[in-house]
């Protein structure tokens, strides 16, 4: 699944090109792409017609786009891609959702293999800061590369948790953005181990983990995000190129870049966690009393 710095990667290619648009039609081919939207296909491509893309905004891993009224929510899921393909015709077999635009020589498409993503209409809400999100996001926490995010609440969130470090990194509740490629790339420049209880990290612990969160995101970002296969790429069609400067992700039997040892892949939450045993050691649980 697409994380932060893809999802960015994607609003950032989105925007100059959608912003200040007026849609003029909606094709939805196939259902399931927006089956969060209950009113059904009919009234998800009534109610956009017409309306105006004001911007292209994101939160951890939705997107959203604030229209006159509402705002256009996209989920990427597994395998979802939005694309502004320069010759529009109908050539992708898993072209899902047809966006066109008043003006322009490029259309927005959702296309998604697997389609486990989505597109809906949603309601605009308050965050509480003098903005606003779509009500069925605005239960997601900022991420770590968005100005507003506090990391003091963070630490003192993440302190009162007992389960393990990365699982609390994967809580979109408590962080957002935070994936398993970029939970185990921080997790291993920290030289942490992925169970270890997140109550037992020390403040300044959680203030390098969230320093190296930050640096490899904002790395995966320069360089276009992590492309391990075709199903995620740019709005252009193009594969990001990170997946060649991460440190742990993928390495399995690889040499750990500190010290040698070869990196181990473990089964965790069904997927898989990588790390150097030697770096990143197991911690020891304390029995309850």
């Amino acid at each position: 699944m697409p994380e932060l710095p893809e999802v960015e990667v994607v609003r950032r290619g989105l925007d100059p090109y959608v912003a200040g648009r007026r849609i003029a039609a909606v094709d939805v081919l196939h259902p399931r792409a927006v089956r969060r939207h209950r009113a059904g296909s009919r009234h998800l491509s009534d109610a956009l017609t017409g309306q105006r893309i004001r911007c292209v905004s994101r939160r951890g891993k939705y997107l959203w786009m604030p229209l006159d009224d509402g705002a256009l929510v996209a989920h990427l899921g597994m395998s979802g891609q939005l694309l502004l393909p320069v010759v529009a015709t109908d050539t992708d077999p898993h072209l899902r959702v047809r966006v066109r635009f008043d003006r322009g020589d490029r259309q927005m498409w959702f296309v998604d293999q697997r389609t486990f993503g989505g597109l809906h209409l949603d309601d605009l809400v308050p965050d509480g800061q003098g903005g606003f999100v779509p009500a069925s996001i605005a239960h997601i926490a900022r991420d770590p590369l968005d100005p507003a995010f506090d990391d003091e609440a963070f630490t003192r969130a993440l302190r009162r948790k007992d389960s393990g470090i990365k699982r609390c990194l994967l809580d979109q509740s408590l962080v957002s953005g935070i994936g398993n490629i970029y939970a185990d790339e921080a997790l291993w420049r920290t030289r942490i181990h992925y169970d270890r209880p997140a109550r037992q990290m020390t403040r300044a612990q959680v203030t390098e983990l969230l320093g190296h969160a930050r640096e490899v995101m904002t790395a995966a970002l320069a360089q276009g995000g992590t492309s391990f296969d075709s199903l995620y790429v740019n709005v252009n069609g193009e594969s990001g190129w990170f997946d060649r400067s991460l440190d742990a992700y993928g390495r399995e039997g690889e040499p750990c870049r500190r010290c040698g040892r070869p990196l181990v892949r473990e089964a965790f939450m069904n997927r898989s966690s990588y790390r150097c045993p030697a770096c990143q050691r197991r911690p020891r649980r304390t029995s309850a009393n």
